[in-house]
């Protein structure tokens, strides 16, 4: 039986302004907690999916790998490895987890397989027995970046990945190694490439939104962030992707969002998506 459960890794606090483009605040200030600085709370939140004996991971957040300037740069909270202690809470250490799938090596999202930083010494790829699954054209955006998101990307870890020998570039809907079960979405408006993994359940179908759809406040379809590198096609793909999933009665799981893991979609009176039945974490979601 597949089972799903959410497992944070370390927060963040980031410009609300930043995270929502060119909405105003007095709009995005009410789906959202701001403080004095102007920086709204966002998690790094991973799927952990108990597939038979196989232990699967969506994505390891942003981890622990800044120096410490860094760090304070991009408002990461804990000085701790999170993901770690939130698998060892689970009975479970990064060497037990059979596949990591990234919908994109930012480092909010890959960061999190990289030791923690140590002055000096150089991040080591954690996670010893995965292997790790990356879309063929995230895959070739993080090795030739753009100026404008060079600074999103870790050098060190697409060196890391590539010499494991335990890299798959996906370029199909599915993968042999995933087997059954599974089903790609590809997205070019966040960022070339971004790899939505859809994850077949008896209730419905499950999307690891990645940042397609950052949290439940992103659902609106014109609202986008300054970090996209196409806004308008942010646009058309998240209404194809919820007019979809309403349609198959699928849900959505939040990896960025401060309060809510996974929920339904939903169309109101007026034609915009909402967020129904919210949970605010998963522990061995069976349905």
């Amino acid at each position: 039986m597949r089972k799903l459960t959410s497992v944070l890794g370390n927060s963040q606090r980031l410009d609300g302004g930043a995270m929502f483009g060119n909405a105003p605040k007095a709009l995005w200030a009410r789906w959202v907690e701001v403080d004095d600085n102007n920086q709204i709370p966002l998690n790094c939140r991973a799927l952990l999916v108990h597939d038979g004996p196989r232990r699967i991971l969506l994505e390891t957040g942003i981890g622990n790998f800044f120096a410490p300037e860094l760090k304070a740069r991009y408002g990461v909270i804990e000085d701790q490895h999170v993901l770690l202690a939130g698998l060892q809470a689970l009975g479970l250490s990064d060497a037990d987890i059979d596949i990591v799938i990234f919908s994109h090596l930012h480092f909010d999202h890959a960061g999190g397989v990289l030791s923690s930083w140590q002055q000096d010494t150089a991040p080591t790829l954690l996670f010893p027995n995965a292997q790790f699954l990356v879309g063929a054209t995230a895959w070739q955006r993080a090795c030739q970046p753009h100026p404008r998101d060079r600074a999103s990307f870790i050098t060190a870890l697409n060196q890391l990945l590539e010499t494991s020998g335990r890299l798959h570039l996906i370029d199909d809907v599915g993968s042999e190694l995933l087997g059954e079960g599974y089903r790609f979405h590809f997205s070019d408006g966040h960022t070339p490439g971004l790899m939505l993994t859809e994850i077949t359940m008896p209730a419905g179908p499950v999307v690891f939104a990645g940042d397609l759809i950052p949290g439940t406040a992103w659902l609106h379809a014109p609202i986008t962030m300054g970090y996209d590198r196409f806004p308008e096609l942010v646009v058309d793909e998240k209404t194809a992707l919820l007019q979809d999933l309403i349609s198959r009665q699928g849900r959505l799981f939040y990896t960025h969002d401060a309060k809510v893991a996974l929920s339904n979609v939903q169309q109101d009176a007026e034609g915009r998506f909402v967020a129904a039945e919210r949970y605010a974490e998963l522990i061995a979601l069976a349905n």
